[in-house]
């Protein structure tokens, strides 16, 4: 894993030749609330090895983790798809740090995905067998008929993990990830009470049983913070499916289409996947139309989605956007790893959503029904003029770097190998 300086979080200037929106927050804020306990708030990524996309002011995956972990002193809460390691990878050091931590007092609390788990048993089986740590499987398909889908931790009742990267091996070498580390502890405390609830909800042994489960409640959103040279950012942590979740002002399809509307200059979106097409094979046009309104509008769209989407039929919608006017369309296709094939990587994972320069989203949904409807994610919606030009930085080293390419309506597109 290569070394990275520590990260300074700063505003674009003319040098770096990416384009900016000229939209500014109107909140008149004028600053942090350290009486909120804030500390710091940094962006999070994964560069695939062997390629160009890292850029040096963000810190690794491997590297965070590593620190957050290290530094825990009471507990460890974390809720993850699922735990895939191998030997002499950088997650094993992951997965020996949590054990460590747990043998010196820190109780350490996982939540996973129950039908994964028959695919990835380990090493959560064996994590479980330790003394300071508790494994608990939660069965979505049984609740929503989806999967446990979020990606993230809280440590300390203070300082929390969010993104698209999962517990696996491969997200910290060899897939394109970006997350967000946030210390704050009226944050923290909403994902910790989401985590509870589904600490709960893993014990259930029927849907009804555990509907009684979710108590409705009202957070005081959005959280503000201090984010970079002292800028006042404010934070709005979002969450699906809708029917389980405390607050449900906090949806991640409404708060998404929300920005979508009110972009007024530019939408740059990243994600794996993309399609109006749900996996039952039903139509979910929300996110599309919301898009095509944009671009009507004048609002430039620039959407960049992973090449496993040239399998049909999401191509087919891919195509139907790119002929559009003010909406552009790229695959993004990371080179094999110089050494072979690996299955379920070297793959834009990122999911990422700028609208202007005012607000930007990062989470654990891709783009289609399923992810706010049957599945369990976590993202969050920052708003912050520094926080968001990194934000936008980060989209625009993919779009204008090496690997990426405009759809071609008139290809005949064959879908990359994607599993073993």
């Amino acid at each position: 894993m290569e070394e990275r300086v520590s990260p300074k979080q700063v505003p674009l200037n003319e040098s770096t030749h990416i384009p900016t929106a000229d939209a500014s927050l109107s909140d008149g804020s004028s600053g942090g609330d350290e009486g909120a306990g804030f500390s710091s708030i940094e962006l999070v990524e994964t560069a695939p090895i062997e390629t160009m996309l890292d850029i040096p002011e963000i810190r690794s995956t491997y590297e965070v983790w590593m620190e957050m972990i290290k530094g825990a002193k009471s507990t460890l809460d974390i809720e993850t798809f699922y735990v895939a390691s191998e030997a002499g990878e950088p997650l094993e050091e992951i997965i020996d740090t949590i054990t460590d931590v747990s043998k010196r007092g820190v109780k350490v609390r996982i939540i996973a995905d129950r039908k994964y788990h028959t695919i990835h048993p380990e090493p959560l089986d064996s994590l479980d067998k330790e003394k300071n740590i508790a494994v608990r499987l939660i069965d979505m398909a049984m609740l929503s008929g989806g999967v446990m889908h979020a990606k993230y931790f809280v440590i300390d009742g203070r300082d929390v993990f969010l993104g698209s990267q999962n517990f696996d091996w491969r997200s910290l070498k060899h897939v394109h990830e970006l997350g967000l580390r946030v210390k704050d502890a009226k944050f923290a405390q909403i994902l910790a009470d989401l985590f509870e609830l589904d600490w709960k909800l893993a014990q259930a042994e029927d849907k009804e049983t555990a509907a009684k489960r979710v108590k409705a409640r009202a957070y005081q959103v959005p959280v503000r913070v201090s984010g970079p040279d002292g800028e006042s950012t404010e934070l709005t942590p979002v969450f699906s499916p809708l029917d389980w979740i405390p607050d449900r002002e906090l949806w991640t399809e409404e708060r998404l289409v929300e920005l979508i509307d009110g972009a007024e200059r530019d939408l740059l979106i990243q994600t794996l996947s993309y399609s109006p097409v749900a996996r039952d094979g039903s139509f979910y046009p929300r996110i599309d139309n919301a898009l095509r309104a944009a671009a009507i509008r004048g609002v430039a769209v620039k959407l960049i989605v992973a090449d496993w989407s040239k399998a049909s039929p999401k191509v087919h919608h891919l195509k139907s956007l790119a002929v559009l006017p003010n909406i552009d369309v790229k695959f993004s296709t990371i080179p094999l790893w110089s050494k072979g094939y690996i299955p379920f990587a070297r793959v834009e994972h990122r999911k990422l959503l700028v609208a202007d320069s005012l607000a930007g989203w990062i989470g654990s949904s891709n783009l289609t029904k399923d992810y706010f409807y049957s599945s369990r994610n976590v993202g969050v919606i920052v708003k912050g003029k520094s926080v968001v030009s990194t934000l936008r930085k980060v989209f625009f080293t993919d779009w204008m770097g090496p690997y990426t390419y405009f759809v071609d309506p008139a290809e005949d597109y064959i879908a990359p190998q994607v599993g073993e």
